[in-house]
């Protein structure tokens, strides 16, 4: 929190505008939609509810098949099954580590062939990262099949100058506890089209009908976001170009720090992108015969927590019987970043000696045990 967030909220309280819709949902959507660079947004109770609702609204129906990023968290895919439709998994390729674009195209002349053309295709920003949009975009619209841009982990993000969320059809926001900027739960669907967030909005107030008593013709959802939140994020937003560069100098200070030791590669930044660096991901070359879990592990007897990488959803039980395509002639990339990949601490109040003894605990350990001559663990998925 950056310390505004608590006038906000006693504003609510003195204005007794506390739940669902208020002045201050209202200011957070105007905000966001202007940052992003879009005409419209519908603040809502979580960036699933977001995406759930972008899939609605393209009308995806039962049986029907979307595209999404593979290498991401589930709750990209999840939404794609409350609608009883069938998740298809796009590889990642190595220069942002999301949507392959070779490996979209395959998908897209496979169901051209099979006539199961996709209702919609959910691109993942990884980790702050934009997709190659221009080819996804191209391949889409080639296609004639719109794009949800799942710009969850990438608010404050760029790509060619356009916010990422900004180039699909619709773009999709978090606000949760570990975003760059939070609500403590919370979630933002923003697009040009005025009429589908107006649309979305009533989706997510139980699809209540504009008449004196309750009247319902279809099915809706509690997805709105409460105005005391909303207040919150206002405040937040005044801080988030702050937030994005003391993300991109805690990356700057691992990479200048890291960078040189040997079999360390940090992800990369596209060109013509700015990434949020919402966390700061490094991967570990199989030839220093060192598993990212043998070094989280050994930072959490030093009670610093560190992460891997997002298990692809393709190799997920949930989605074991989902289509994948990959264009990687053995081991997908998804998996093979997966395999060798680590989130560092990385939150904006971590303090410069804390980040410098996270530096030194990593170093301590690769250097203690470069010289030993363990195997590097087969990819257990």
């Amino acid at each position: 929190m950056s310390g505004k967030e608590y006038r906000k909220v006693k504003e609510a309280f003195q204005s007794n505008w506390i739940a669902p819709l208020g002045p201050f949902v209202n200011e957070f959507e105007h905000v966001v939609a202007g940052y992003a660079g879009v005409k419209a947004g519908a603040a809502l109770s979580s960036g699933t509810a977001a995406i759930h609702l972008a899939l609605k609204l393209i009308g995806v129906q039962k049986g029907e098949v979307v595209f999404c990023s593979s290498l991401t968290f589930v709750a990209s895919a999840n939404p794609i099954l409350y609608e009883q439709a069938v998740p298809v998994f796009i590889d990642s390729e190595k220069d942002t580590w999301n949507m392959c674009p070779q490996a979209l195209e395959k998908a897209l002349i496979e169901a051209k062939r099979l006539g199961k053309k996709p209702r919609a295709v959910i691109v993942v920003h990884l980790y702050g990262q934009s997709a190659k949009m221009d080819e996804i975009v191209t391949l889409c619209e080639a296609y004639d099949v719109p794009i949800i841009e799942d710009a969850a982990e990438s608010l404050g993000s760029t790509y060619k100058g356009r916010k990422s969320g900004s180039i699909g059809m619709f773009g999709v926001y978090s606000f949760n506890g570990n975003k760059i900027i939070s609500t403590s739960g919370g979630g933002m669907l923003v697009s040009d089209d005025e009429e589908a967030i107006d649309r979305c909005r009533f989706l997510a107030s139980q699809a209540r009908e504009p008449a004196m008593h309750y009247e319902h013709e279809e099915i809706g959802h509690n997805y709105r976001m409460s105005n005391l939140l909303a207040g919150v994020g206002v405040a937040q937003m005044e801080v988030l170009d702050e937030r994005v560069k003391e993300k991109r100098r805690i990356f700057g200070r691992y990479k200048g720090a890291l960078s040189t030791m040997e079999g360390i590669h940090f992800m990369p930044e596209y060109q013509e992108t700015k990434s949020n660096r919402w966390l700061t991901t490094i991967t570990i070359d199989p030839a220093l015969h060192i598993c990212p879990m043998e070094i989280i592990e050994a930072l959490e007897k030093e009670h610093i927590e560190a992460r891997r990488v997002w298990k692809p959803l393709h190799r997920q039980p949930l989605f074991r019987d989902c289509p994948f395509y990959t264009t990687a002639p053995e081991v997908p990339e998804s998996e093979l970043l997966f395999q060798t990949g680590l989130c560092l601490p990385s939150g904006t109040s971590m303090t410069e000696s804390q980040q410098e003894r996270v530096i030194d605990m990593f170093r301590y350990f690769l250097q203690k045990n470069q010289s030993h001559n363990s195997s590097f663990p087969s990819l257990h998925l």
